[in-house]
Protein backbone atom coordinates (compact mmCIF):
# COMPACT_ATOMS: atom_id res chain seq x y z
CA UNK A 1 0.00 0.00 0.00
CA UNK A 2 1.24 3.09 -1.04
CA UNK A 3 3.03 5.06 1.93
CA UNK A 4 0.53 8.29 1.25
CA UNK A 5 -3.06 9.50 1.76
CA UNK A 6 -4.82 11.81 -0.19
CA UNK A 7 -7.73 13.79 1.27
CA UNK A 8 -9.82 15.33 -1.52
CA UNK A 9 -11.51 18.25 1.08
CA UNK A 10 -10.21 21.31 2.65
CA UNK A 11 -12.50 22.14 5.27
CA UNK A 12 -12.83 21.44 8.87
CA UNK A 13 -12.60 17.65 8.49
CA UNK A 14 -10.09 17.73 5.53
CA UNK A 15 -7.28 20.04 7.87
CA UNK A 16 -8.39 18.04 10.59
CA UNK A 17 -7.29 14.42 9.64
CA UNK A 18 -4.19 16.56 7.41
CA UNK A 19 -2.72 17.25 10.77
CA UNK A 20 -3.62 13.71 12.53
CA UNK A 21 -1.67 12.25 9.71
CA UNK A 22 1.06 14.55 9.42
CA UNK A 23 1.52 14.05 13.55
CA UNK A 24 2.23 10.80 12.70
CA UNK A 25 4.24 10.48 9.87
CA UNK A 26 2.00 9.85 6.89
CA UNK A 27 2.06 12.23 4.03
CA UNK A 28 -0.48 14.00 2.69
CA UNK A 29 -1.86 15.56 -0.77
CA UNK A 30 -4.42 17.45 0.30
CA UNK A 31 -7.03 18.74 -2.49
CA UNK A 32 -8.92 21.71 -2.26
CA UNK A 33 -11.11 23.06 -5.43
CA UNK A 34 -11.38 26.59 -3.84
CA UNK A 35 -10.53 29.26 -5.44
CA UNK A 36 -10.31 27.12 -8.94
CA UNK A 37 -13.83 26.45 -8.34
CA UNK A 38 -15.98 27.93 -5.52
CA UNK A 39 -19.38 27.05 -4.08
CA UNK A 40 -22.66 29.01 -3.48
CA UNK A 41 -21.74 29.80 0.21
CA UNK A 42 -17.73 30.21 0.22
CA UNK A 43 -15.88 33.70 0.09
CA UNK A 44 -12.20 33.01 -0.06
CA UNK A 45 -9.80 30.95 -0.75
CA UNK A 46 -8.37 29.64 2.90
CA UNK A 47 -8.91 26.11 4.12
CA UNK A 48 -11.05 25.44 7.11
CA UNK A 49 -13.76 28.91 6.12
CA UNK A 50 -16.77 29.27 8.40
CA UNK A 51 -19.90 29.83 5.80
CA UNK A 52 -22.57 30.21 8.72
CA UNK A 53 -21.94 31.07 12.03
CA UNK A 54 -18.72 32.07 13.94
CA UNK A 55 -19.38 29.74 17.00
CA UNK A 56 -18.85 26.75 17.88
CA UNK A 57 -21.37 26.46 19.87
CA UNK A 58 -20.85 25.78 24.44
CA UNK A 59 -17.43 25.34 25.97
CA UNK A 60 -18.92 23.61 29.06
CA UNK A 61 -18.40 20.44 30.11
CA UNK A 62 -21.98 19.86 30.93
CA UNK A 63 -23.00 20.42 27.19
CA UNK A 64 -22.67 18.00 24.73
CA UNK A 65 -20.60 20.45 22.30
CA UNK A 66 -18.44 21.28 25.40
CA UNK A 67 -17.56 17.80 25.90
CA UNK A 68 -16.86 16.90 22.78
CA UNK A 69 -14.25 19.68 22.41
CA UNK A 70 -12.66 18.73 25.56
CA UNK A 71 -12.21 15.41 24.18
CA UNK A 72 -10.89 16.78 21.48
CA UNK A 73 -8.36 18.79 22.98
CA UNK A 74 -6.97 15.82 24.93
CA UNK A 75 -6.29 14.54 20.85
CA UNK A 76 -4.45 17.32 20.09
CA UNK A 77 -6.93 18.85 17.49
CA UNK A 78 -5.78 21.41 15.08
CA UNK A 79 -9.20 23.01 14.75
CA UNK A 80 -9.78 23.19 18.18
CA UNK A 81 -6.61 24.89 18.83
CA UNK A 82 -6.66 27.31 16.00
CA UNK A 83 -10.01 28.18 17.64
CA UNK A 84 -8.79 28.91 20.82
CA UNK A 85 -5.70 31.05 19.89
CA UNK A 86 -8.69 33.28 18.00
CA UNK A 87 -11.05 32.58 20.12
CA UNK A 88 -13.48 35.96 20.34
CA UNK A 89 -15.88 37.17 23.91
CA UNK A 90 -18.81 35.08 23.78
CA UNK A 91 -19.83 34.41 26.62
CA UNK A 92 -20.00 30.62 27.60
CA UNK A 93 -19.39 29.55 24.35
CA UNK A 94 -16.31 29.25 22.24
CA UNK A 95 -16.77 31.84 18.93
CA UNK A 96 -14.20 32.82 16.80
CA UNK A 97 -12.54 35.82 14.41
CA UNK A 98 -13.34 33.63 11.31
CA UNK A 99 -10.53 35.62 8.83
CA UNK A 100 -7.93 35.00 11.48
CA UNK A 101 -9.23 31.33 11.92
CA UNK A 102 -9.07 29.91 8.23
CA UNK A 103 -6.11 32.34 7.67
CA UNK A 104 -3.89 30.15 10.43
CA UNK A 105 -5.50 27.10 9.86
CA UNK A 106 -4.61 27.64 5.96
CA UNK A 107 -0.95 28.58 7.48
CA UNK A 108 -0.53 25.46 9.75
CA UNK A 109 -1.25 22.84 7.07
CA UNK A 110 0.63 24.18 4.35
CA UNK A 111 3.51 24.25 6.33
CA UNK A 112 3.24 20.86 7.77
CA UNK A 113 6.14 18.74 6.84
CA UNK A 114 5.14 15.91 4.78
CA UNK A 115 1.52 17.58 3.24
CA UNK A 116 1.22 19.03 0.18
CA UNK A 117 -1.69 21.05 -0.82
CA UNK A 118 -3.19 21.13 -4.57
CA UNK A 119 -5.45 23.55 -5.78
CA UNK A 120 -7.70 21.55 -8.07
CA UNK A 121 -11.29 20.10 -8.49
CA UNK A 122 -11.38 15.98 -8.14
CA UNK A 123 -14.31 15.16 -10.29
CA UNK A 124 -13.98 11.41 -9.63
CA UNK A 125 -13.12 9.19 -6.75
CA UNK A 126 -9.64 7.54 -7.16
CA UNK A 127 -9.54 3.72 -7.27
CA UNK A 128 -6.51 3.08 -5.44
CA UNK A 129 -5.03 3.81 -2.60
CA UNK A 130 -5.89 5.15 0.97
CA UNK A 131 -8.51 8.12 0.40
CA UNK A 132 -10.62 10.42 3.12
CA UNK A 133 -13.77 12.59 1.46
CA UNK A 134 -14.23 15.33 3.20
CA UNK A 135 -15.59 17.62 0.44
CA UNK A 136 -18.45 18.46 2.69
CA UNK A 137 -22.54 19.54 2.01
CA UNK A 138 -21.41 21.64 -1.21
CA UNK A 139 -19.75 18.85 -2.79
CA UNK A 140 -18.77 19.56 -6.41
CA UNK A 141 -21.71 18.27 -9.41
CA UNK A 142 -19.12 16.34 -10.68
CA UNK A 143 -17.47 14.38 -7.92
CA UNK A 144 -21.41 14.29 -6.28
CA UNK A 145 -22.46 12.45 -9.39
CA UNK A 146 -19.51 9.74 -9.28
CA UNK A 147 -20.66 9.51 -5.55
CA UNK A 148 -24.11 8.26 -6.66
CA UNK A 149 -22.82 6.12 -8.55
CA UNK A 150 -20.44 4.27 -6.59
CA UNK A 151 -23.12 4.32 -4.06
CA UNK A 152 -26.04 3.01 -5.85
CA UNK A 153 -28.22 5.94 -4.35
CA UNK A 154 -28.91 9.99 -4.52
CA UNK A 155 -27.45 11.77 -1.73
CA UNK A 156 -29.82 12.43 1.49
CA UNK A 157 -29.92 16.55 1.67
CA UNK A 158 -31.12 19.48 3.92
CA UNK A 159 -30.88 22.93 2.96
CA UNK A 160 -28.73 24.86 5.22
CA UNK A 161 -29.30 29.36 6.04
CA UNK A 162 -26.67 31.80 6.98
CA UNK A 163 -27.93 34.93 8.78
CA UNK A 164 -26.69 38.57 8.17
CA UNK A 165 -23.81 40.41 9.43
CA UNK A 166 -23.54 44.47 10.28
CA UNK A 167 -21.33 46.86 11.00
CA UNK A 168 -20.89 47.91 14.46
CA UNK A 169 -20.61 51.62 13.68
CA UNK A 170 -24.02 51.35 11.98
CA UNK A 171 -26.17 49.94 15.26
CA UNK A 172 -28.00 52.92 17.17
CA UNK A 173 -25.98 52.02 20.65
CA UNK A 174 -28.19 54.22 22.34
CA UNK A 175 -30.56 51.46 22.09
CA UNK A 176 -28.23 48.26 22.03
CA UNK A 177 -26.92 47.45 25.71
CA UNK A 178 -24.33 44.96 26.54
CA UNK A 179 -25.37 41.57 28.66
CA UNK A 180 -25.15 37.70 28.32
CA UNK A 181 -28.32 35.83 29.83
CA UNK A 182 -27.97 35.17 32.94
CA UNK A 183 -24.78 37.37 33.17
CA UNK A 184 -23.15 34.31 31.93
CA UNK A 185 -20.01 35.30 30.03
CA UNK A 186 -20.29 39.31 30.97
CA UNK A 187 -21.31 41.23 28.58
CA UNK A 188 -20.13 40.07 25.40
CA UNK A 189 -23.22 40.35 23.36
CA UNK A 190 -25.59 43.50 22.24
CA UNK A 191 -29.06 43.26 22.98
CA UNK A 192 -31.85 44.96 20.96
CA UNK A 193 -34.84 45.24 22.98
CA UNK A 194 -38.04 45.18 21.26
CA UNK A 195 -41.76 46.26 23.02
CA UNK A 196 -44.53 43.38 22.18
CA UNK A 197 -45.67 46.52 19.70
CA UNK A 198 -42.59 46.21 17.91
CA UNK A 199 -42.29 42.57 18.39
CA UNK A 200 -45.45 41.57 16.67
CA UNK A 201 -44.75 44.23 13.87
CA UNK A 202 -41.78 42.48 13.06
CA UNK A 203 -43.19 38.92 13.34
CA UNK A 204 -45.99 40.40 11.09
CA UNK A 205 -43.42 41.91 8.35
CA UNK A 206 -41.48 38.46 8.58
CA UNK A 207 -44.47 36.26 7.78
CA UNK A 208 -45.34 38.17 4.86
CA UNK A 209 -42.02 39.06 3.84
CA UNK A 210 -40.37 37.41 0.16
CA UNK A 211 -38.83 34.08 0.08
CA UNK A 212 -36.40 32.66 -1.98
CA UNK A 213 -37.88 29.64 -4.01
CA UNK A 214 -36.46 25.89 -3.90
CA UNK A 215 -36.60 24.30 -7.13
CA UNK A 216 -39.86 22.39 -7.63
CA UNK A 217 -38.72 19.57 -7.56
CA UNK A 218 -37.12 19.74 -4.53
CA UNK A 219 -38.84 19.38 -0.88
CA UNK A 220 -37.33 22.03 1.30
CA UNK A 221 -35.58 20.55 4.16
CA UNK A 222 -34.27 22.77 7.00
CA UNK A 223 -31.67 22.01 9.53
CA UNK A 224 -33.91 22.26 12.27
CA UNK A 225 -30.49 23.40 14.39
CA UNK A 226 -30.39 26.18 11.78
CA UNK A 227 -34.30 27.07 10.87
CA UNK A 228 -35.03 30.37 8.75
CA UNK A 229 -36.60 32.83 11.27
CA UNK A 230 -39.46 33.04 8.96
CA UNK A 231 -40.21 29.71 8.86
CA UNK A 232 -39.90 29.49 12.75
CA UNK A 233 -42.34 32.68 12.57
CA UNK A 234 -44.80 30.37 10.67
CA UNK A 235 -44.82 27.86 13.60
CA UNK A 236 -46.97 30.51 15.34
CA UNK A 237 -46.45 34.02 16.70
CA UNK A 238 -45.05 33.72 19.96
CA UNK A 239 -42.32 31.19 18.35
CA UNK A 240 -39.74 33.38 17.88
CA UNK A 241 -40.14 35.09 21.68
CA UNK A 242 -39.54 31.44 22.49
CA UNK A 243 -36.61 31.23 21.23
CA UNK A 244 -34.19 33.45 19.66
CA UNK A 245 -35.84 36.30 20.53
CA UNK A 246 -36.37 35.17 24.18
CA UNK A 247 -35.77 37.65 26.41
CA UNK A 248 -34.71 35.63 29.44
CA UNK A 249 -32.37 36.31 32.32
CA UNK A 250 -31.83 39.40 30.10
CA UNK A 251 -32.90 43.05 31.92
CA UNK A 252 -32.84 47.13 30.36
CA UNK A 253 -30.14 48.96 32.30
CA UNK A 254 -32.18 51.94 31.29
CA UNK A 255 -35.75 50.60 32.52
CA UNK A 256 -34.73 47.88 35.06
CA UNK A 257 -36.94 45.70 33.40
CA UNK A 258 -36.78 42.50 30.85
CA UNK A 259 -37.52 43.84 27.68
CA UNK A 260 -40.65 41.33 25.96
CA UNK A 261 -38.28 40.12 23.14
CA UNK A 262 -34.52 41.15 21.88
CA UNK A 263 -32.48 40.55 19.09
CA UNK A 264 -29.17 39.38 20.40
CA UNK A 265 -25.98 40.28 18.15
CA UNK A 266 -22.93 38.84 18.44
CA UNK A 267 -19.20 39.97 18.05
CA UNK A 268 -17.45 38.91 14.38
CA UNK A 269 -13.97 39.66 14.95
CA UNK A 270 -11.42 41.03 17.60
CA UNK A 271 -11.70 44.56 16.33
CA UNK A 272 -15.63 44.66 17.41
CA UNK A 273 -16.80 45.71 13.89
CA UNK A 274 -18.80 43.62 12.40
CA UNK A 275 -21.77 41.62 14.54
CA UNK A 276 -24.05 38.76 13.44
CA UNK A 277 -27.59 38.81 14.23
CA UNK A 278 -27.53 35.23 16.38
CA UNK A 279 -30.42 32.95 15.06
CA UNK A 280 -31.65 34.95 12.90
CA UNK A 281 -30.79 32.57 9.52
CA UNK A 282 -33.00 33.61 6.83
CA UNK A 283 -33.91 32.75 3.49
CA UNK A 284 -35.71 36.10 2.70
CA UNK A 285 -35.08 37.69 -0.65
CA UNK A 286 -32.29 40.83 0.34
CA UNK A 287 -34.48 43.12 -0.59
CA UNK A 288 -37.12 41.76 2.05
CA UNK A 289 -34.02 41.06 4.52
CA UNK A 290 -33.25 44.85 4.34
CA UNK A 291 -36.92 45.93 4.98
CA UNK A 292 -37.51 43.75 7.27
CA UNK A 293 -34.59 43.92 9.73
CA UNK A 294 -34.93 47.41 9.79
CA UNK A 295 -38.07 47.56 11.95
CA UNK A 296 -35.74 45.84 14.86
CA UNK A 297 -34.84 48.79 17.01
CA UNK A 298 -31.24 49.90 16.63
CA UNK A 299 -30.96 48.75 13.10
CA UNK A 300 -32.99 50.85 11.25
CA UNK A 301 -29.55 52.35 9.61
CA UNK A 302 -27.69 49.22 9.78
CA UNK A 303 -25.44 48.41 7.24
CA UNK A 304 -25.22 44.83 6.09
CA UNK A 305 -21.76 43.04 5.11
CA UNK A 306 -23.55 39.77 4.48
CA UNK A 307 -27.70 39.38 4.22
CA UNK A 308 -28.82 36.09 4.80
CA UNK A 309 -28.76 33.10 2.14
CA UNK A 310 -29.81 29.78 1.47
CA UNK A 311 -27.85 26.65 -0.18
CA UNK A 312 -28.61 23.03 -0.14
CA UNK A 313 -26.35 20.57 1.89
CA UNK A 314 -26.23 17.45 1.01
CA UNK A 315 -25.05 13.85 2.31
CA UNK A 316 -24.72 10.47 2.56
CA UNK A 317 -27.37 7.55 4.31
CA UNK A 318 -23.82 6.43 6.81
CA UNK A 319 -25.69 3.96 8.54
CA UNK A 320 -25.94 2.14 5.18
CA UNK A 321 -22.75 3.13 3.78
CA UNK A 322 -20.01 3.51 6.96
CA UNK A 323 -18.50 1.23 9.64
CA UNK A 324 -18.53 3.37 13.35
CA UNK A 325 -14.49 3.59 12.39
CA UNK A 326 -16.19 6.06 9.17
CA UNK A 327 -14.70 3.23 6.46
CA UNK A 328 -16.97 2.55 3.13
CA UNK A 329 -18.21 -0.88 3.98
CA UNK A 330 -17.30 -1.78 0.42
CA UNK A 331 -13.97 -0.58 0.48
CA UNK A 332 -11.43 -0.21 3.66
CA UNK A 333 -9.08 1.89 2.03
CA UNK A 334 -11.76 4.65 1.50
CA UNK A 335 -12.99 7.17 4.44
CA UNK A 336 -15.72 9.50 4.96
CA UNK A 337 -15.68 12.55 7.07
CA UNK A 338 -17.17 15.72 7.82
CA UNK A 339 -20.77 17.09 7.29
CA UNK A 340 -20.96 14.57 4.29
CA UNK A 341 -21.18 12.19 6.53
CA UNK A 342 -24.26 13.43 8.24
CA UNK A 343 -22.84 15.16 11.51
CA UNK A 344 -24.46 18.61 12.27
CA UNK A 345 -22.06 21.42 13.44
CA UNK A 346 -18.71 22.71 13.09
CA UNK A 347 -17.24 20.57 15.96
CA UNK A 348 -18.94 17.26 15.42
CA UNK A 349 -17.43 17.67 11.80
CA UNK A 350 -14.23 18.38 12.75
CA UNK A 351 -14.26 15.16 14.72
CA UNK A 352 -15.19 13.30 12.08
CA UNK A 353 -12.11 14.62 10.42
CA UNK A 354 -9.56 13.56 13.73
CA UNK A 355 -11.17 10.16 13.35
CA UNK A 356 -10.67 9.54 9.86
CA UNK A 357 -6.84 11.02 9.86
CA UNK A 358 -6.41 8.66 12.89
CA UNK A 359 -7.74 5.43 11.39
CA UNK A 360 -6.57 6.28 7.84
CA UNK A 361 -2.90 6.18 9.51
CA UNK A 362 -3.53 2.93 11.66
CA UNK A 363 -4.44 1.14 8.33
CA UNK A 364 -1.67 2.19 6.79
CA UNK A 365 0.77 1.25 9.52
CA UNK A 366 -1.22 -2.18 9.35
CA UNK A 367 -2.81 -1.56 12.79
CA UNK A 368 -6.34 -2.27 13.60
CA UNK A 369 -8.73 0.73 13.61
CA UNK A 370 -10.21 1.72 16.36
CA UNK A 371 -13.90 3.18 17.64
CA UNK A 372 -14.21 5.60 20.17
CA UNK A 373 -16.26 3.95 23.39
CA UNK A 374 -19.61 4.80 23.48
CA UNK A 375 -19.57 6.28 26.42
CA UNK A 376 -17.53 9.11 25.24
CA UNK A 377 -19.19 12.26 23.20
CA UNK A 378 -16.78 11.29 20.22
CA UNK A 379 -18.12 7.33 20.41
CA UNK A 380 -21.61 8.30 20.96
CA UNK A 381 -21.67 10.81 18.08
CA UNK A 382 -20.29 7.97 15.95
CA UNK A 383 -22.61 5.24 17.23
CA UNK A 384 -25.57 7.47 16.01
CA UNK A 385 -24.54 8.18 12.55
CA UNK A 386 -23.32 4.74 11.67
CA UNK A 387 -25.92 2.24 13.45
CA UNK A 388 -27.19 -0.01 10.53
CA UNK A 389 -30.26 -0.75 12.67
CA UNK A 390 -31.45 3.02 11.98
CA UNK A 391 -34.30 3.34 10.10
CA UNK A 392 -34.44 7.01 9.59
CA UNK A 393 -31.30 8.97 8.66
Amino acid sequence: MKNIVRIIGGGLAGTEAAWQLARRGVAVELFEMRPQRMTEAHAGRNLGELVCSNSLRSDLLSAPAGLLKAEMRRLDSLIIRCADQHRVPAGSALAVDRDDFSRALTETVEQLAGVRVFREEVRAIPNEGILIIATGPLTSPALSEDLMARLGEEHLYFYDVISPIVTAESIDMSVAFRASRYDKGGDDYLNLPLSREEYNAFVDALIAAERVPTHTFERFVPFEGCMPIEEMADRGKDTLSFGPMRAVGLHDPRTGKRPYAVVQLRQENREKTLYNLVGFQTKMTYGSQRRVFALIPGLAGAEFVRLGSLHRNTFINAPLHLTPTLQWRRRETLFFAGQMTGVEGYIEAAATGLLAGINAAKLLGGEPTVTPPATTALGALLRYITDPERKRF
